[in-house]
């Protein structure tokens, strides 16, 4: 299996950067990533397989992320509704009415935001690494590093993100130093402005969805959740499966935060079966 293509969708001066795998008439799954985190942290094997197994993966780099459109560091200027929006917009083009829709940890309140505001689009959502937000949830273990001040240095960049992901994976017995750098230093590579990738999502608007909450959610749902995720502890994941009317929930063994410290068919064989099913409710 290979890439189907990559291009480019372009709106009020915003450019995404998105790559398809698989047959564009096979049920459409489109994944979210993550806050700072381009296509590139939804591997390309992880694409591969589930595209083998009958869907269109679409993955694209949000705003100020690889390969699209960058903001004045400091002023991004948009929210996470303008994110959910974006994803509805990359279907559009696509000629998709509605879609599967992954997301993890950032992407998980993105694609929340698009099954409670606009169910009519997705035909399933799934949620990786969410949290409710509840105040009585336990507190991640992650110690996050500073801010350096010469973040615009290649070197200074990656190491910044190894500490960033280490804070959010470093519990886990499948973090391989080595491995995780290599990734990174290929990500800052692509990034066209890593400072931008880094410094403006924290500072976006973050909103909350407009008609409900995750109690209010009809499509079919799947909760997924690193065993020793280290921002959101795995309480946090059940508590999404919970809250969500009939949620399915797995636990990821001994994975973390990110999919970097997943193994491939922990996560593949229930997305999938997800998947599946919800096609068949169709």
């Amino acid at each position: 299996m290979t890439t189907l293509c990559t291009t480019f969708v372009t709106f009020d001066e915003v450019e995404l950067c998105v790559e398809m795998y698989g047959e564009q008439r096979d049920p459409p799954v489109l994944l979210i990533a993550g806050m700072s985190a381009s296509m590139l942290w939804w591997p390309g094997e992880v694409c591969e397989k589930i595209a083998s197994s009958g869907f269109f993966v679409i993955r694209y780099d949000q705003r100020d992320t690889g390969r699209s459109t960058s903001f004045p560091l400091g002023r991004p200027g948009y929210s996470t509704h303008d994110l959910a929006a974006d994803a509805l917009r990359i279907c559009d083009s696509l000629g998709l009415r509605s879609a599967h829709v992954v997301g993890h940890s950032l992407g998980s309140g993105i694609a929340s935001i698009l099954a409670i505001d606009h169910p009519d689009r997705l035909r399933s959502v799934t949620l990786l690494g969410a949290t409710t937000g509840a105040p009585d949830l336990p507190s991640g273990t992650g110690t996050f590093p500073d801010l350096p001040d010469d973040l615009e240095s290649r070197v200074a960049a990656i190491d910044y993100l190894l500490a960033d992901t280490r804070a959010c994976d470093g519990l886990s017995p499948l973090f391989d130093e080595d491995r995780i750098r290599q990734f990174i230093t290929g990500d800052v590579d692509r990034a066209d402005d890593i400072e931008a990738t880094i410094s403006n999502p924290p500072a976006m608007e973050f909103t909350r969805p407009r008609h409900g909450d995750l109690g209010t959610v009809t499509v079919p749902s799947l909760v997924m959740h690193g065993e020793m995720d280290s921002i959101f502890p795995l309480a946090h994941g059940e508590a999404v499966a919970r809250l969500i009317p009939d949620a399915a929930f797995v636990m990821l063994p001994g994975a973390g935060h990110t999919l970097l410290t997943v193994d491939q068919g922990d996560f593949t064989t229930p997305l999938i079966r997800h998947l599946r099913a919800a096609v068949r409710r169709r």
